[in-house]
């Protein structure tokens, strides 16, 4: 069995320590070292504390990380105003006109097209507060918005260029379709829904069908037709005009039902 020196026995006795040889001194016991001194405020030694309540200093300007992702943005709309065609938009070229390197527009960005999506968001109307007041109020502000983005295709020449571009570049079309309009067809979609639920439009309608009806005459009228008028008031008289028909009292035509009436 090993040694059993300084183990306690089972009843709580300890073996005597084995003496050190004669002449040998003995370790003092360890004793706590004495706590320093703490100058008092009277002391010129004295260090105040720091405040631990103390408001850190404001920040100045836009952040670092907002300031570099606006820098790239506006880099690509000066290229883009100089002429040059979204095919031939490299990232190198793109990273050297906004002063950074490659590797800090591929942390915000997985490539070209998320890029070029964040450049059109930025030079586009942005999307609009609904009040939420009816679903009248809705609609009319979303058409609204479709109105005056309208307005900013036919005056703005670099919104109109880079919607032909991109027209022709299927990658980045499918993504501003599914980055952009996707979201807010799915916002137009829910509004409608609401407007089921709150019992201002009938139960059982087509949503998507019902979205298309308000949709489609603004954007005929805004993409379609140059020369056609954007007035002030087109987008609340599309939506009365939709709505009296779909609230409008009467049969329904059963979608189920196949042919014309019997001969």
């Amino acid at each position: 069995m090993g040694s059993m020196e300084g183990v306690g026995t089972g009843r709580g006795t300890r073996r005597a320590a084995r003496r050190p040889p004669p002449g040998t001194r003995t370790p003092a016991r360890d004793t706590p070292a004495p706590a320093p001194a703490v100058p008092t405020s009277a002391s010129p030694d004295a260090v105040a504390a720091p405040d631990p309540v103390a408001a850190p200093a404001p920040a100045r300007g836009r952040p670092r990380s907002e300031a570099v992702e606006l820098a790239i943005v506006e880099g690509v709309v000066r290229l883009l105003e100089e002429g040059v065609p979204l095919a031939e938009l490299s990232i190198e070229r793109i990273a050297r006109t906004a002063g950074v390197g490659k590797a800090t527009i591929y942390r915000r960005w997985s490539g070209r097209e998320a890029l070029f999506v964040d450049v059109v968001a930025s030079i586009e109307e942005p999307d609009p507060d609904l009040p939420g007041t009816s679903l009248r109020d809705d609609l009319v502000r979303l058409l609204e918005h479709m109105r005056r983005r309208g307005l900013n295709l036919r005056t703005s020449a670099l919104l109109h260029n880079v919607f032909a571009q991109m027209k022709t570049l299927p990658k980045l079309w499918d993504a501003y379709h599914a980055v952009v309009v996707q979201p807010r067809r799915e916002l137009l979609c829910d509004v409608l829904r609401r407007g089921v639920a709150r019992g201002e439009l009938p139960a059982g309608i087509d949503i998507e069908l019902s979205g298309d009806l308000f949709t489609g005459p603004m954007l005929l009228r805004s993409m379609l037709r140059a020369d056609a008028p954007l007035a002030a008031d087109l987008s609340e008289r599309i939506v009365d005009t939709v709505l009296a028909g779909l609230t409008a009292r009467g049969p329904r035509p059963d979608p189920t039902a196949r042919g014309g009436p019997a001969g």
